[in-house]
This record gives structure tokens, C-alpha cells and sequence, in this order.
């Protein structure tokens, strides 16, 4: 009889990384129905469940690290299971323990989150080079906010254009900010979702000190990933300020008169929800404000939207990951774009960025869809 997994305690250790909830199971199979993954290919989450709470976890399997953390089976599940806690469980077992191994790419970027503060491996004083010519003050004690960008529109060539329109949009309206020093590291959202528990804590507690230190009350991020980290966990290792995505704060200044728009875009334009701002903590409204606020643009919605949003495949350490082509989510998405015939995707996440850029480059739709993060759209029509 063949044993699939040697460890005879090895729900006792996922229990004990973290995976609690995988007790409340009842093996419905909801998870498995709604999850992503089985529109491009078979990933049985019902079974790594089941796996789980029978100890014949297969820690070397891929499976182990396919899960996006998308929450789609969390919000359907009828016993509110935590399933990505015992994903995560399972893949710090890996990761601890060195039952299994971490993918190639994920290791390269764990390693370069831990010892240099990002997952580019770029050096800490670069981090914030992206600003030098705009003007932008550093933050201290007094600063009203402070603008934290996320490692990718800090160090990406590409996607630096989104803090750079955010700093734009904040200059012309002269709103009351700052960048803290290079000492500030990745949040670490998608590294503690990979399995690398230690590193994430490092960086938290790293931050933690820094914005208390600075005596920072609020932080505006564009980065679902950092406003979900920032604003969910941090609390519980003593990160007390408030936190409010790009978008919130774009949509609030709409409301209360202070951004107004100057400029037409006559374009049809198609937003895809990030499974962490919206999924994950439901801001839905805000981002569609913004779009339908300036003038000349038409908001048009992908067939799967809002809570039923397709992710883009960036969640869960996966934006460090390879993806077969053809198990591309944002392939999707822009096959979808094009069928509506949007001129823009446009974007709140920077992970989102990443994947959507790729794919349109790869399926050669770069001349006719434009991937464009909703900082940039208001930078524009400003």
C-alpha cells in the first residue's frame, strides 16, 4: 500500500501553522465548484481539504501553491471556512519545515523580500527614485498623510507611472503628504499568504515601529495588497493608523468637491475588481465613482463583475509564479475586454497591472486595449 504523505502527524502540524479552520469542513464541494482555476484546468480545493484533515497532505505537490487566494470559496462557502488560512497553513509547513518544496521564481522573491525589503532584489534606497522629479516632500510627525505605493509602482519601469499620477493628482490639489524613508519594506501581504510567516513578520514589525516612530495617523495606498495587510493584520501586531486605498480617497475628494475634472475622454472603458478590494474587503462602489465621474467616459462592466469577478491570477505569492499560457486569468479578462469592445482596462492593483500588462503583450492587443490604472485616468483628465 503506498504512502502518500510519511508525516503520521501532519494535521497536527497544519493545525499548528495555522490551519484551524480546515476542522469546520463538511466536505461540501462548494469551494471546488466556484473556484477559478477549474475554467482553465482541475484543482480539486474540496481535496486538499480533505487531504488536510486526514494527514495525507501532499507537500510536494504543485497544488500546494496553485491557489490565488481569490476568496471566491470563502465567500460561498455555507460554514464561512477560512480555506485560504489552511492554504496558507500548508504552505508554511513547506516553507518552515522544508517538508516539500517552494517554487523557483516564489524562493528567488522570498529570498530577496527578506534580505532586501522588496521582491525585485533592488537596493532599499532606490525605493523611492520613482518621486525624485516630482517635488514630493518626505513625510514627518505633522504630515497628514503618508503615501505608501507598494514595492511594485516603486521599483517596475512600467508600473511606476501609477504613484507618479498619484503624486501628480496630489500636487495639483494640494493635498497634505509625504514618503516615509527607505527603512520601509514590502507589507508582506502575499509572502505571509505564500508560507514565509517569519519574513512577514519581520517586515510588519519593521514597518510597525517606522510609521509609529514618524507618528503617522493615515496611510493612503495603491496597493489592495498593502490596504488589506495594512488595515486586517498589522492591527493585531500593534499597527494603529488608518488606511485608505488610492481609490476611497480619490472618491471621497469627488464628494466633497475637491477633485473636478477638466478634460473629456471619450472612451469606453471596462474596470476589473481585485479580488483584494473587493472580495477581500469589499470596496466596490468607489472605483466606479471615479470612472463615472469624469466627463466623456463610458464605464462598461466585464460579464463577471464585483463579487463574481474573475481574478487576474496575482494573489497568494502567484504574482512571483510562472502561469501556463492558456491558464492565464487575465488572458481571459482581455479576450473579454475586446468582445465589449472597451478601449481601457483600467486597474486598481498594482499585481493586476502586472498580469494584464503581460497579456496583452503577449496576445498582441497592445496597439487596440490599453491597461491603465484608474490614478493614471484622473492624473489625465484632471
Amino acid at each position: 500500500m503506498k504512502t502518500i504523505s510519511p508525516y503520521k502527524e501532519a494535521t497536527d502540524v497544519i493545525l499548528e501553522a495555522g490551519g484551524e479552520p480546515l476542522k469546520l469542513c463538511y466536505q461540501c464541494g462548494l469551494c471546488t465548484a466556484v473556484c477559478p482555476w477549474n475554467v482553465v484546468r482541475s484543482f480539486l480545493v474540496r481535496r486538499i481539504m480533505h487531504e488536510a484533515q486526514l494527514g495525507v497532505t501532499d507537500f510536494d505537490s504543485e497544488d500546494v501553491w496553485t491557489c490565488a487566494t481569490c476568496r471566491a470559496c470563502v465567500q460561498r462557502c455555507p460554514r464561512g471556512v477560512e480555506i485560504i488560512d489552511v492554504v496558507r497553513a500548508v504552505r508554511r509547513v513547506v516553507a518552515s519545515l522544508g517538508i516539500g518544496v517552494v517554487p523557483d521564481a516564489l524562493r528567488i522573491s522570498a529570498k530577496n523580500i527578506a534580505g532586501v525589503g522588496n521582491p525585485f532584489g533592488e537596493a532599499p534606497e532606490k525605493r523611492n527614485d520613482w518621486a525624485k522629479d516630482l517635488g514630493v516632500k518626505e513625510f514627518v510627525p505633522g504630515t497628514e498623510i503618508l503615501y505608501f505605493p507598494c514595492c511594485v509602482p516603486s521599483y517596475d519601469p512600467d508600473v511606476k507611472t501609477v504613484a507618479r499620477s498619484v503624486a501628480t493628482i496630489f500636487n495639483k490639489l494640494g493635498v497634505d503628504y509625504g514618503l516615509i524613508s527607505t527603512e520601509a519594506r514590502c507589507c508582506g501581504e502575499s509572502i505571509r499568504k505564500a508560507g514565509h510567516e517569519d519574513t512577514f513578520q519581520n517586515l510588519a514589525h519593521n514597518n510597525i515601529n517606522l510609521f509609529a516612530n514618524n507618528d503617522v495617523k493615515t496611510v493612503v495606498v495603491s496597493s489592495p495588497h498593502c490596504y488589506h495587510t495594512f488595515r486586517n493584520e498589522y492591527p493585531e501586531l500593534g499597527g494603529k493608523f488608518e488606511v485608505i486605498h488610492i481609490t476611497q480617497y480619490l472618491a471621497s475628494l469627488i464628494d466633497e468637491g475637491k477633485l473636478k475634472f477638466s478634460k473629456t475622454m471619450n472612451k469606453k472603458v471596462i474596470y476589473s475588481d481585485p479580488c483584494y478590494l473587493g472580495r477581500h474587503n469589499n470596496v466596490y462602489d468607489e472605483p466606479r465613482k471615479i470612472l463615472q465621474s469624469i466627463p466623456g467616459l463610458e464605464l462598461i462592466e466585464f460579464p463577471d463583475a464585483r463579487e463574481n469577478a474573475l481574478c487576474c491570477g496575482g494573489g497568494g505569492g502567484r504574482i512571483w509564479m510562472d502561469t501556463p499560457k492558456g491558464e492565464r486569468f487575465s488572458d481571459i479578462r482581455v479576450e473579454q475586454a475586446v468582445e465589449k469592445g472597451a478601449d481601457i482596462i483600467a486597474l486598481a492593483c498594482p499585481y493586476c497591472f502586472l498580469n494584464y500588462r503581460d497579456s496583452v503583450l503577449s496576445m498582441g492587443k497592445a496597439e487596440t486595449m490599453q491597461v491603465r490604472d484608474i490614478a493614471e485616468l484622473v492624473a489625465e483628465a484632471v
